[in-house]
């Protein structure tokens, strides 16, 4: 076995929204304590979406396992010890009740995680994964268009094509109609 198959992925358990604090100082602990042949790589899983709001599109990075990381490294009580130690970290993922070591990712597991990764660069190039802010249900304001003003409630979201499906009530009655994802904004 090679030194590279030694490295395994495991799941290591932080506090929502402090992964990138944990990552610098993970980056920082491996190289001050000469950890880089036991731990090759941290990684946050993220991808870039874009957001419509109020009509722009802003590009954001989202963490699509919120309170984790991922750590290749070949497990032993040294590293172990750093984890236990780093700030806002909660330990390695452990399976089952009685279990003191944490089992490593299974492969599939890590090829369909960093194939998700490594498929944001395609996203990105074909500009980024779209997220729209509206459901099936939310009540949003036409803010233009012929149909300016009109309240409504979202009937359906098509994001490969920016629009929605609104039921807005004219002579009242419902009836359906089309608008851009920026032609309407949330009801107040």
């Amino acid at each position: 076995m090679t030194k590279e198959e030694q490295h395994k992925w495991y799941v290591v358990r932080v506090f929502s929204s402090h992964e990138k604090k944990v990552k610098r100082y993970l980056d920082r602990e491996i190289e001050m304590q000469g950890l880089e042949d036991k731990i090759i790589e941290v990684l946050i899983p993220t991808e870039t979406v874009v957001e419509i709001r109020s009509g722009k599109k802003k590009t954001r990075e989202k963490n699509f396992f919120p309170g984790y990381i991922l750590l290749k490294t070949i497990y032993d009580e040294e590293v172990n010890n750093l984890i236990q130690g780093a700030p806002s970290t909660i330990g390695f993922l452990k399976t089952g009740k009685k279990q003191h070591a944490p089992k490593p990712l299974r492969k599939a597991e890590v090829d369909r995680i960093l194939g998700r990764v490594e498929g944001d660069d395609d996203a990105m190039e074909q500009g980024g994964k779209i997220e729209i802010p509206y459901d099936e249900g939310d009540v949003v304001e036409v803010i233009d268009g012929p149909f300016k003003d009109f309240d409504g409630t979202v009937q359906e979201v098509n994001a490969d094509k920016l629009k929605l499906r609104v039921l807005v009530s004219i002579f009242g009655r419902k009836t359906p109609v089309e608008v851009g994802v920026n032609q309407v904004e949330p009801a107040t």
